[in-house]
Formats: C-alpha cells, sequence, structure tokens
C-alpha cells in the first residue's frame, strides 16, 4: 500500500470550513435523478454516434454498441452498490479514494473532470451549428453565441440545484418524446435492406456486408458505440443534494440506464433502416437526415430538428452540473485549491461552476473543434471507468463486510467485465484519434505532477472522503491487533 498523504485539519481556513462548503441537501428524488441521467446523454441521440458507421459500418457499429451498452451496465450496476456504501459528491473519485487510495482517488477524479470539462465545451459548439443551421433570429455560430449559453445555463445552477434539475428535466423530456416521436414517423420507411448498404472493403480481415470494414472495425467503433451512454454516471455526483441517497441513487441509476439502453436501439435501428447507414454516416444531424429522403425539409423533420437542440441544452445544462460536483470535492477534500470549494447562500459551488465555465468557453471560443474534444472527453471517461469498476472489485475482496444497502448482481464478475470492456475503449481511443488521446495525456500528467509536488501534502482531514478512508484506515488497524 503506498503510504498516506499528510492531512491537514480545516483550521487554516476556520473552523468553518465545512459549513462554508456545504450543499443543499435534499434537494432532488429518484425521479429528478432519473431524468439527470438520461440529460447527460440523449444529446448522443441525436448526433455523434452516426460517425461510427464510417468506422465499422452497420453491423460493427451494432456491436460496438451492444458491447459498450454492456459495459455501461455493468459499470453502473457496481456504482449503485459503491453510491450506497459512500453518498459523497466526490462520486467515482470518492469511491477510488476508498479502494485504491489518494493516488487513485486523484487519478480518478481527473479523468471524471477532463470529460465534464471538455464536453461541455464541444456541445456548445453544436449548440451554435444548430441554432444557425435553424437559422433563429439569423444568429450564427461563434464565441458569442457560446458566451450567451455559459452565461445563461450557469446563471441557472447559479440560482439552485432544485431549480436547476427542473429545468433540465422538462427539456430532457422534450428530447425523449422527439426521439419516440422519430422512431414512429421513420418506421414506415424502414428497411433491413437500408442497414447494410456501406460498400465493402474487401482488403479488411472479416469484412463483409455487416461488417464493411472487418473485424478491427468493431473495435473502432467503441467510442462511437459510447455516444448513447456517456455521462450517465454522473449521477452519484448528486449524492448530497439528494433524498435518501443510499436507496434513491441505485435506483435512479438503474433507471436511466434501462432508458437509454431503450433509446439507443430504437434509434440507432430506425434511423438506418428508414435512410441507409451510407447516407447518415456523415451526417452532422442524422435523425433528420432520415426523415428527408429527397433533401427536403418537412413539418416533423423541422420539429426533430428543434427537440436536437433540446437534447443538446439538456446534456450541456446536465454536464455543466456534473462538472462542478466533480470540481467541489475534489477542491474540499484539497486534491484541488480550496477556494474551488466554496458555496453561495444558496448553497451553490460558484466557483466550481465559473471556472469550468470559464475554461469551457475559452476552448470552445478557441478551437471550435467540437468532435476533437469530445474524443478527449471520451479518453478521460474510459480512464475513470477502468478504475472505478477496479475500485468495485477492491472494496469487495479488501472490505467483504462492509454495509451495502445495495449489491451489484453478479459481484466482481460484474464489475470484472465493465473494467476488461473499459481498457478495451481507452485502447479504441487511440484507432480514432491519436491527437486526442494524447493531448488528453498531456493534460493528465500536468493534473498528476500537481498533486505529486503540490497537493498530495496539503489533503484536508475532515473532507467526507478523507474521513471514510481514515476510519477505514483505524479499523483495519484494530482488526489487525
Amino acid at each position: 500500500m503506498p503510504q498516506e498523504p499528510t492531512l491537514t485539519p480545516p483550521a487554516p481556513e476556520g473552523d468553518d470550513y465545512l459549513e462554508r462548503r456545504a450543499l443543499r441537501r435534499g434537494s432532488a428524488g429518484w425521479v429528478l435523478l432519473t431524468g439527470l441521467g438520461v440529460a447527460y446523454v440523449v444529446s448522443g441521440d441525436y448526433s455523434g454516434w452516426n460517425f461510427g458507421l464510417a468506422e465499422g459500418g452497420f453491423g460493427g457499429l451494432a456491436i460496438a454498441m451492444v458491447l459498450m451498452g454492456a459495459m455501461y451496465a455493468c459499470m453502473v450496476f457496481a456504482l449503485a452498490e459503491l453510491s450506497s456504501i459512500l453518498p459523497t459528491a466526490g462520486g467515482g473519485y470518492g469511491f477510488a479514494r476508498r479502494a485504491l487510495g489518494p493516488w487513485g482517488g486523484f487519478l480518478t477524479g481527473t479523468a471524471i473532470l477532463i470529460e465534464y470539462v471538455l464536453a461541455p465545451a464541444a456541445i456548445v459548439i453544436f449548440i451554435g451549428d444548430y441554432v444557425e443551421s435553424l437559422g433563429l433570429f439569423g444568429l450564427e455560430s461563434g464565441w458569442p453565441m457560446y458566451l450567451v449559453c455559459f452565461a445563461i445555463f450557469l446563471g441557472i445552477h447559479l440560482w439552485g440545484v432544485g431549480e436547476a434539475l427542473r429545468f433540465s428535466f422538462v427539456v430532457t423530456g422534450i428530447a425523449v418524446a422527439a426521439l419516440i416521436v422519430f422512431a414512429l414517423a421513420a418506421l414506415p420507411d424502414f428497411s433491413v435492406g437500408s442497414l447494410d448498404d456501406i460498400p465493402v472493403d474487401s482488403g479488411a480481415a472479416g469484412s463483409s456486408s455487416w461488417l464493411p470494414f472487418g473485424l478491427l472495425g468493431i473495435w473502432a467503433a467503441f467510442p462511437f458505440g459510447m455516444w448513447f451512454f456517456l455521462g450517465v454516471e454522473g449521477v452519484p455526483l448528486a449524492a448530497e443534494e439528494t433524498k435518501e441517497p443510499a436507496r434513491t441513487l441505485p435506483k435512479a441509476i438503474r433507471w436511466s440506464m434501462g432508458i437509454l439502453v431503450v433509446l439507443a436501439v430504437v434509434t440507432f435501428f430506425a434511423a438506418a433502416g428508414a435512410r441507409g447507414s451510407a447516407a447518415i454516416q456523415e451526417a452532422g444531424n442524422p435523425l433528420v437526415e432520415a426523415l428527408q429522403p429527397g433533401g427536403k425539409a418537412t413539418t416533423l423533420s423541422r420539429i426533430v430538428n428543434y427537440a436536437g437542440l433540446a437534447g443538446l441544452v439538456a446534456s450541456f445544462f446536465s454536464l455543466i452540473y456534473a462538472g462542478s460536483r466533480q470540481l467541489f470535492a475534489l477542491s474540499r477534500a484539497g486534491y484541488l485549491p480550496r477556494f474551488l470549494s466554496l458555496t453561495s447562500r444558496r448553497k451553490a459551488p460558484y466557483l466550481g461552476l465559473l471556472v469550468p465555465g470559464t475554461i469551457g468557453f475559452v476552448l470552445a471560443a478557441l478551437s471550435g473543434d467540437g468532435a476533437r474534444m469530445l474524443n478527449i472527453a471520451v479518453f478521460g471517461a474510459t480512464i475513470s471507468y477502468a478504475l472505478m469498476s477496479l475500485s468495485h472489485i477492491v472494496l469487495r475482496r479488501r472490505e467483504p463486510e462492509l454495509p451495502r444497502p445495495y449489491r451489484t448482481p453478479g459481484g466482481v464478475l460484474t464489475s470484472s467485465v465493465a473494467l476488461v470492456l473499459a481498457c478495451a475503449a481507452l485502447v479504441a481511443t487511440f484507432l480514432v484519434e491519436v491527437t486526442a488521446a494524447v493531448i488528453a495525456l498531456v493534460v493528465y500528467a500536468v493534473a498528476v505532477a500537481y498533486f505529486g509536488l503540490y497537493s498530495r501534502k496539503r489533503l484536508v482531514a475532515k473532507a467526507p472522503e478523507e474521513e471514510f478512508a481514515a476510519l477505514a484506515a483505524a479499523e483495519a488497524e484494530l482488526a489487525r491487533e
């Protein structure tokens, strides 16, 4: 076991350290949290996943979706158990801190933070593109649009978590309803023959009409299969603002995943079968493309187009929430500068919202490359998935008697499946875009250097995650005596 870092009491900032870093408890029940879990992901149903058709064809993306769906299902069952044990705002970082020590906690939390800072920056670019394509008020995509989006939605979050989650729930409901309408509208044009209409690369090993780019295409499609589920793991980040978290979080996580599986299957088959895989594989708006065989807009395609904007807003809004809570938890425990975890009178971590929001805005304004930023976010996500799954395995092995209000079906076998698939997905990110993976590695290395050289010696003993770890260490010591 690595040596524990130096823990410091909250004295440097006064005895009210934790009081000045308190969130509003009891703001959300399982229904709002289920909506939050779906909101994280729903924009991925409207666009992004279809680029996987260009990597693996219909069959390759279908297999990738099944495997990535299995990874997420196994992982969320493991997270459901972990969140019932450690219901803190740290989410995955808190689980890894307990199981893998301070280094494991920091590595996991940083990977999650990369995902939740980069993803909103990417999505705000897509929002700008949607607004411009819809011709709303003559607005154009660009930094003024990004600034307005961040300002409005950060403002709602600063208003209060209850108001923020209710807003997210309504917008998510609109996006989900439109997906159902889309599927029903596409059904009359559905054809099995349209699914595998991408030309076959005869030089690829194992290629066929269903796998036009061969067996390797399945692996290359992994990151796009993830887009149907990417972000659902953020539900536990709401733990400290939840009613009865030990019971509510597992229920919300399971319901979120169930809804997302249904939406993924329906959307994937309806879009590819109605218009053909070849026609939508490079479309920026595949659902609208599927409803416009002749390229002419219809009333229904316009409705779906507007709903796509609602889906992007829902994911953008909820990912801002997730990023702020992860930053809040890491800061409160001293892994990041402590002032970032201060909360306002309305119990909102205002700097935890404003700092990543500012970073996201700058990245969006300077790069304008949403696809690359999403690939970087996926890289961070896969690292966190592997470490969170490993945390479940370690805690099951090392602390079998730990009270578990909810237990993962299949136990260690379930989280082991998630671990193996997460490692495979991590490698697959290099197959899609090496540059994005390298950028993520550089950011990760800088963060690790900061922790190793500075913050590792300045952790706060009374932060919830550190208290949990200290109690576990004390109990282990007593057991050895």
